[in-house]
C-alpha cells in the first residue's frame, strides 16, 4: 500500500478527492492512490460507489444530517473523503477546511459541473455567473436576471429545471434560452435546450446544470445594481423609505464585504433588501414590530432574491437584545422611543455607521440634540415631483427628511 503522506509530508493524513461522473476513470494515479491507501473513506452513497474499485478500507456513507465530525475525529489516520467535481466549490472541502488547517490535507480536485458545462457550450467561465441553487433557495438567481446576462446554475434535482423555468416565465424572462446538461461527463450525459417559457422535459436527469442566456420580455422584474430601485417593486403599505431617500441613506450607510446591518423600524425591509442586494457576503436584521408588515418584509426578501435576510419581530429597543453586533444601523422608524438611539450606538461596532431619518419635528429635535453632543453630519433632504396641475405641471413638495449620519469613533 503506497505511503501517501510521506510522498506529500508529514502530518497531511487526510485526502479529498473529486469524482466525475466518469469514477476512477478520470482521477489521476495519484487521487486513485489516496484512495487505495485510505484507512477511511467518507463520501455520498454514489460516490463510494463510483470509487468501489479502488476502496480499500472502511467506506462510511455521510449521516443524516450532514456532518463532518467523524472525519475530524480520525485525525491521524489515512483518511480519504470524496467529493463532487471541484471539493471547494460549494463543496466537501469548504465545510471541512472550517476545522481542518490545508497544511493537514492533500486535495485532488476534478472539473467542476461549471467547468465541464462551460466547456460543453464554449463559454468564457469568467464572463458568466457560476451559480449553486444545490439545497439552496431558487430565488437567489432573481438578482442575476439581467438582459444579455449567461448565467450556469448548478440545480438540486431533477425538477429543479422545471422550477427554475417556471420562475424565470413568472418575472418576464420566458424568452431566455435555457440549456439543460445532464450527467456531465459520464456515459449518459446530454444536452437539450428550451426557451424557459416552453420548457416540457419531463425526463430530465437528477444530476444537472442549466446554462441560461438571459432575455427579457416588457415589462420583466429586472432588479437594477444601483441602489435606489423604484418604489413599485416593492410590495409596501406605504411605509417604505422612498426611493431617492433610500439612495442616499444606503450612500451613506457604506457597504463593505461581508458587514451586518440592523434596519430598525423596518417597514418594507427595503433599506435591508437593497443593502444585501449591494454584495453577496453582506447579511441584514431587519426589526420591525408589527406581523403584517414582517410577513410583508419576507415576501419582498423572496422577490428580490435575498431570502437570507433575518426577520426579528419585535419593538425595539428590546428586540435588539442578544442580536449579532452591527457593523451598521439604519433607523427609519422609532427613533423617538426612549432607548432606541442608546441601544443602536452601544451595539455598533467600532467604526461602524449609523444614519438616521427623522420627518417629525420631534424626532428632528432629537437628532439635532445628538449631532450638537456626538457629531456627525446632519443634512435635510427636500425632494419635489412634477405633477399635473389642472392643464399645467407643477412640483409637489415630498415631506422633507432630516438625516443623522455618525460614525462610532
Amino acid at each position: 500500500m503506497p505511503d501517501v503522506r510521506a510522498a506529500d509530508g508529514p502530518g497531511r493524513w487526510l485526502s479529498v478527492v473529486g469524482l466525475g461522473e466518469d469514477g476512477l476513470d478520470g482521477l489521476s494515479p495519484a487521487a486513485r492512490a489516496a484512495i487505495e491507501a485510505a484507512e477511511l473513506v467518507f463520501g455520498g452513497s454514489r460516490h463510494l460507489a463510483l470509487a468501489a474499485a479502488a476502496i480499500r478500507g472502511a467506506a462510511h456513507p455521510w449521516p443524516t444530517p450532514f456532518d463532518v465530525a467523524a472525519v475530524t475525529a480520525a485525525r491521524g489516520r489515512r483518511v480519504a473523503v470524496l467529493a463532487s467535481g471541484d471539493p471547494f466549490f460549494h463543496g466537501v472541502g469548504s465545510v471541512i477546511a472550517r476545522t481542518i488547517p490545508p497544511t493537514e490535507m492533500q486535495v485532488f480536485p476534478a472539473p467542476s459541473a461549471i467547468a465541464l458545462a462551460a466547456a460543453r457550450l464554449g463559454w468564457a467561465e469568467q464572463d458568466a455567473t457560476a451559480l449553486s441553487v444545490h439545497g439552496r433557495p431558487l430565488d437567489l438567481v432573481r438578482p442575476h436576471l439581467q438582459p444579455g446576462r449567461r448565467l450556469i446554475v448548478l440545480t438540486s434535482d431533477r425538477d429543479g429545471p422545471a422550477a427554475l423555468a417556471g420562475l424565470m416565465t413568472e418575472t418576464g424572462f420566458g424568452p431566455s434560452r435555457l440549456i439543460f446538461l445532464e450527467a456531465l461527463g459520464g456515459p449518459h450525459e446530454r444536452v437539450r435546450a428550451a426557451t424557459a417559457e416552453d420548457f416540457a422535459f419531463t425526463d430530465v436527469a437528477d444530476l444537472n446544470v442549466v446554462a441560461i442566456e438571459v432575455a427579457a420580455a416588457a415589462g420583466a422584474r429586472i432588479i437594477a445594481r444601483a441602489p435606489g430601485l423604484p418604489d413599485d417593486l416593492f410590495e409596501h403599505d406605504g411605509q417604505i423609505t422612498k426611493r431617492e431617500v433610500r439612495a442616499i441613506a444606503l450612500a451613506a450607510l457604506g457597504p463593505r464585504r461581508g458587514e451586518r446591518l440592523w434596519d430598525i423600524g423596518a417597514g418594507s425591509g427595503s433599506i435591508g433588501l437593497e443593502w444585501m442586494l449591494a454584495d453577496p457576503s453582506l447579511t441584514a436584521i431587519a426589526v420591525e414590530p408589527r406581523a403584517d408588515r414582517a410577513a410583508r418584509i419576507a415576501r419582498n426578501a423572496s422577490a428580490f432574491g435575498v431570502p437570507g435576510l433575518t426577520i426579528v419581530r419585535g419593538e425595539a429597543p428590546a428586540a435588539l437584545d442578544g442580536l449579532a453586533a452591527p457593523d451598521a444601523v439604519f433607523i427609519g422608524g422609532g427613533a423617538s422611543r426612549p432607548g432606541v438611539l442608546d441601544a443602536a450606538i452601544a451595539a455598533l461596532k467600532v467604526g461602524g455607521r449609523l444614519v438616521v431619518n427623522a420627518v417629525t419635528i420631534e424626532t428632528e429635535t432629537i437628532l439635532a440634540d445628538r449631532h450638537a453632543r456626538l457629531g456627525g453630519d446632519l443634512v435635510r433632504i427636500d425632494i419635489a415631483r412634477a405633477e399635473t396641475i389642472g392643464g399645467f405641471r407643477g412640483w409637489t413638495p415630498a415631506r422633507p427628511v432630516v438625516q443623522w449620519r455618525w460614525e462610532k469613533p
